[in-house]
Formats: structure tokens, C-alpha cells, sequence
């Protein structure tokens, strides 16, 4: 249903931009709130035949808003197709004005009478194929009314497949988080436009899978409007991927130098340095504790892998990378501030993760002269580089990265559900791959090692860090689909990454 021109990056927009766009529908290109509400309803119906083409009888579940609206209308649909139709209101029927009064007159003109939900009574459910949650949709945001938390735990715990009008009710759609409580549904349609706390968050949990319905709509159109992020897509990498010509070689592809490996945390950096080579970086060097060095050297004989111990031997690894990655299983000792130190004064392009995160949270100057940055933070990182809380940085996502940008020059990647990559410059790219398999140590020292291979091969950073998060999440997926929903290791997803980039690039 998404527009055919925003198929490469689907715009975000925040629930007051949606809003503003619905106004300027209905004022400047003169589309009345009633056909609007006809529209998200109509496809609403259908969107629910799509996904349950044997369901016939359905319970929908009314607030006494416009997203009630929407539910009326759904319900005259499914009348008129012949389904058995039952609705049942939340709140009283004086609180239902305007358009969605007109929607649930029009119901009742041809329908059966409704159920009036009070608290202690809900409605019977038995032989009920779907429910149709058009209970609150993107709403007020804030803590919710005691009387729709019960409403929702009530839909909940029923264990019925769900369709969810605009936004599961409770979920704040601005930055993905419940309220405290939302409806889990099976499928969410959204309406005019694809709201950013849908992708990212918490919000996977609720949503389910989430089509936009744009009503006509124009994502970026009227004033005010303009999206502030967007969902990636893979078409979009083959504007942005480096690509060789038949006399490349391999001092075209760049020199990754990967710091870390401490003592305990050998893996880490050869998964990174692993990675970086599987994304096509022509040279890669190692720098690290003995013991890792060694185990490089059977794991992947291809790394060029050197035990350092000295600010010495270190700055001349340095001088000779083209990009440096530091932090995979640096740890936080003498030996790593004494590798930070060495990494930044070159004033090389430098990608920072896992424990170097955490030591520049202690130490923010020692970035000072570096002139091209990547931070890879999960949250719990970023937290410390903020001086907040992990809840307080999931608590809305949106605004943590804002305020990573804002303290830490250079380009963010804020990981977890829906990745968000951004930077001064520019819209926040939010990532619609990967998935719970992937959630295992090593991912991320995986990614940091795609970040470095890509941008040694030319790419700038901001594009680097939105091809290398999304070709990180397709290669998830891809390993996912081979090995299964358990037991899958960041050298499964290593292994997968030439074939997704070598499909990009074919535009497969």
C-alpha cells in the first residue's frame, strides 16, 4: 500500500507531522474527515481479508475517537461481506462526536446493536476469528486511563489474532514504548504516514507486521511536514555501495586495522577483523595481546595479526590503516587506554565500540582531533556516554540519538530493534532488518568490523554506517533463514555477508 517512489526509504514521521498532514488534506486539498475516515476504514477491511482470508467473524473494539471511527467503519464492511460483526465501545456514546459519530450512525442504519463496554463486563468472544483494535490508535500520549488499561490487558489476554487501526492502542507511536501496557497485535495498518515509533523500541512486540496505508496522502507534503527520519531499504545501497572495476586491487579496498583482543576477549576482535574481510576490505591488520594474535593466525590466516605492548609499534599500525577500529574485546585496562591513546592522535578515520565506548565516556576530550567518527553504542553504552540510565535511553530512542549527536561529533549508531543511524546532517535512518536470533555476543563486534570495511573502501561515514547496519540485518536474516530461530553465531552471519552484498550490487 506504501507509495511506489518512497520504496527505497520510506519516510518517518512523528505523530504531530501526521497529524498536520491530515489537517492540510482536509483543508488546503479540500478531502472531507469523513472520506478520509472512509478511506482508512475501507482499507482496513481489506487488509484484514489479506491477512486472515478465512476469518468471517470478527469482534472490533471502539474507542470514542476518530480511530473509533475507523473501527465503525471496518465493521459496516464486514457487515455488508456478509461477516458476523459484533462492536463493543469503550466509554460513553456522548463522547462520540463528529466524524466518527456519523461512522458509527452509518453501522448502526444497517447493523446490529453494539456492546457497551463497562468496566467488570467485557464482550463474549467465543467464535471470534479477529478483533479489530480501533480502541485509541496513535492517541494522547502519556500514562493511559486505569479503565483502557483494562481494556487492554482484557484484549491480551483473549490470545486472539489482533489487527490494529493506526497503532496497537497504549504503544506510543512517537518512540515505541507501552503506556504502560498496549494491545499486542498480529498486524498494524497505519494511516497517511508511517509513524518513526512504530520501527524501533519496544514497539516490534506490539506491532506485529506494520503496512502504512497513505489515504492519498503525500508523506512530505503540506507545510510542516517534512519526515525527520526514514526506514532503510536494500534497493537504496546500490546508489551507495562501492563497486571494482575488472583492474581493481587490493589497494583500491583500503586497510582496516582492528584494535582489541585483550586477555578473555580474543573472539571479539577476530570476528571483527573477520568481518571487515568478508566486506570486501583489501587489507586487514590485527593489533592485540599474544595469545590472540595466535588464535587469529589459525582462525583466519588472512589477518595480518601483531602483538602490541608499546605506544611505538602501535602508532605505526596506525599510520599505515586507512580506517581503525577500536574496542572489540578491548577491555579497560593499562593496555587499552594505552591503545586508545595511540588510535585517535593519527587523526584517522576511526570507528569506536564496545569498551572504547565506555572509555571515552570516562575520557570525552581524547576525540577531540579525530576528524571522521562512527560510535556504535548499544544502549546501555550510550547511557554511560550520556551520564543516563539504559531505561532512560530506551525510553525514547529517537531523542537519545539527539542528544548523542549533539554532544559527540560524528555519525551514531544506536543499536538494538531498530537501529538508528544518524548525524548533524540529515534524517535519521531507522533499520528494518535483523531479528531475535541475533541476539548473542559477538553481533556487534561483527558490525563494527563491516563499518570498518566499507568505509576503507571509500564510502563516507553516514553511508557506511546505514549500508553496514543494513547489510548486517539482511545477513542476520539470511542466517536466521538457514540455521533457525536458535543457536545462530556471529560467524554464521560472517559467512553470509559476500552473497547479500554481491545481491545488492546485482539489485537482487
Amino acid at each position: 500500500m506504501t507509495d511506489t517512489k518512497f520504496v527505497h526509504r520510506q519516510p518517518l514521521m512523528s505523530c504531530a507531522q501526521v497529524r498536520a498532514l491530515d489537517q492540510f488534506l482536509i483543508e488546503e486539498q479540500r478531502i472531507p474527515g469523513y472520506e478520509l475516515m472512509n478511506r482508512a476504514g475501507t482499507a482496513s477491511f481489506r487488509h484484514l481479508q489479506h491477512c486472515w482470508p478465512e476469518a468471517r467473524h470478527i469482534l472490533v473494539i471502539c474507542g470514542t475517537g476518530n480511530n473509533g471511527g475507523d473501527g465503525w467503519i471496518v465493521a459496516r464492511c464486514a457487515l455488508e461481506a456478509g461477516f458476523t460483526v459484533n462492536v463493543a465501545l469503550v466509554g460513553d456514546t456522548s463522547r462520540v462526536t463528529g466524524d466518527a459519530r456519523t461512522a458509527m450512525e452509518t453501522f448502526l442504519a444497517v447493523g446490529p446493536d453494539f456492546h457497551r463496554w463497562t468496566d467488570g463486563r467485557p464482550p463474549q468472544t467465543q467464535d471470534v476469528d479477529v478483533i479489530v483494535d480501533a480502541l485509541l490508535g496513535i492517541g494522547p500520549r502519556g500514562a493511559l486511563r486505569a479503565r483502557h488499561e483494562a481494556v487492554i490487558n482484557e484484549i491480551n489476554a483473549w490470545n486472539l489474532p489482533v489487527l490494529s487501526l493506526d497503532a496497537p492502542s497504549g504503544l506510543d507511536a512517537d518512540c515505541g514504548q507501552p503506556t504502560p501496557v498496549a494491545v499486542r497485535a498480529c498486524h498494524t495498518l497505519t494511516f497517511i504516514g508511517a509513524k518513526k515509533g512504530l520501527y524501533t523500541g519496544q514497539a516490534g512486540d506490539y506491532t506485529g507486521g506494520v503496512t502504512l496505508a497513505a489515504l492519498g496522502a503525500e508523506p512530505a507534503e503540506g507545510q510542516g511536514c517534512q519526515a525527520d527520519a526514514y526506514l532503510m531499504h536494500r534497493n537504496h545501497l546500490l546508489t551507495t555501495l562501492p563497486r571494482r572495476g575488472v583492474a581493481h586491487h587490493k589497494g583500491r579496498s583500503g586497510h582496516v586495522l582492528i584494535i582489541g583482543g585483550n586477555q578473555g576477549y580474543t573472539g571479539a576482535a577476530i570476528l571483527a577483523a573477520r568481518a571487515a574481510l568478508r566486506t570486501g576490505a583489501g587489507l586487514v591488520s590485527l593489533a592485540s595481546q599474544a595469545a590472540t594474535v595466535n588464535a587469529a593466525a589459525i582462525a583466519q590466516p588472512e589477518i595480518m595479526a601483531r602483538a602490541v605492548d608499546n605506544p611505538q609499534a602501535l602508532a605505526a599500525m596506525v599510520a599505515a590503516a586507512s580506517v581503525v577500529v577500536i574496542g572489540p574485546g578491548l577491555g579497560q585496562d593499562t593496555w587499552a587506554h594505552m591503545c586508545l591513546a595511540s588510535a585517535v592522535e593519527r587523526g584517522k578515520r576511526v570507528v569506536f565500540d564496545a569498551d572504547a565506548l565506555n572509555l571515552l565516556a570516562h575520557h570525552p576530550g581524547s576525540v577531540a582531533e579525530v576528524p571522521d567518527v562512527v560510535y556504535t553504542p548499544h544502549p546501555g553504552e550510550a547511557g554511560r556516554m550520556l551520564n543516563q540510565s539504559t531505561t532512560q535511553i530506551n525510553a525514547d530512542r529517537f531523542a537519545a540519538l539527539a542528544q548523542l549527536i549533539a554532544s559527540w561529533q560524528g555519525v551514531h549508531v544506536l543499536k538494538g530493534w531498530g537501529t538508528l543511524v544518524g548525524c548533524a546532517q540529515g534524517p535519521v535512518a531507522t533499520c528494518p532488518y535483523g531479528n531475535p536470533a541475533m541476539a548473542v555476543g559477538g553481533m556487534g563486534d561483527v558490525l563494527a568490523g563491516v563499518l570498518g570495511g566499507l568505509m576503507a573502501q571509500g564510502m563516507p561515514s553516514r553511508e557506511a554506517a546505514e549500508a553496514g547496519v543494513a547489510i548486517h540485518g539482511l545477513s542476520g536474516d539470511r542466517a536466521r533463514a538457514a540455521i533457525g530461530s536458535l543457536g545462530l553465531l556471529p560467524s554464521d552471519l560472517i559467512e553470509q555477508l559476500p552473497s547479500v552484498i554481491t545481491e545488492i550490487l546485482a539489485g537482487q
